[in-house]
């Protein structure tokens, strides 16, 4: 089982049934301890999303530690939804993207972009407003969607505000 997968259904498991966090694991493949990026972690159950938290920077020491407490987050903290219950495990399916650092785009570098293989983020103009949305997802195909639901995600207007859009790759581990 792919390594990155196992540690955040550890991770979500072992906090289901003990409301405590794990420690890292020291078994792990080197990036995951010595690395350091942004994870983005999302939770289906049958098909549905059920949660998904992520950082677009790191956080906290390394990839693994990154994804054991935004693993924690999807699953009890989205408030989108209701915190998963224990009952659900089995039907969980998960998706890990760790993210490359976001780049700053001009806006005449936009059309260039491609909503399958980059995700965006919106900031304002302030940086107090940020909004991401993640490469490749189901239902958004085009750069001007990804732009548009990230601005709604950061509660910015883009016919009346100035904003920033920064650009990410994804190395993605799914089930």
């Amino acid at each position: 089982m792919d390594p990155y997968i196992k540690l955040a259904k550890e991770t979500i498991k072992h906090y289901l049934l003990t409301k405590k966090t794990i420690e890292v694991p020291e078994d792990l493949p080197a990036e995951m301890l010595n690395k350091r990026a942004g994870v983005f972690i999302c939770f289906k159950n049958k098909g549905e999303l059920r949660g998904c938290i992520g950082t677009f920077l790191p956080v906290y020491e390394n990839i693994a530690d990154e994804i054991i407490q935004n693993t924690i987050s999807a699953a009890t903290r989205d408030h989108r939804f209701l915190p998963v219950h224990v009952s659900e495990l089995k039907d969980l399916k998960i998706t890990i993207d760790i993210l490359a650092e976001p780049v700053r785009i001009e806006d005449e570098e936009i059309n260039q972009l491609n909503a399958k293989k980059f995700g965006v983020v919106v900031k304002s103009e302030d940086g107090l407003r940020t909004g991401l949305l993640l490469p490749d997802l189901e239902g958004v195909d085009t750069v001007e969607d990804q732009i548009s639901i990230a601005s709604q995600k950061a509660g910015i207007d883009p016919l009346v505000e100035n904003f920033h859009v920064y650009k990410f790759t994804v190395k993605r581990h799914e089930e």
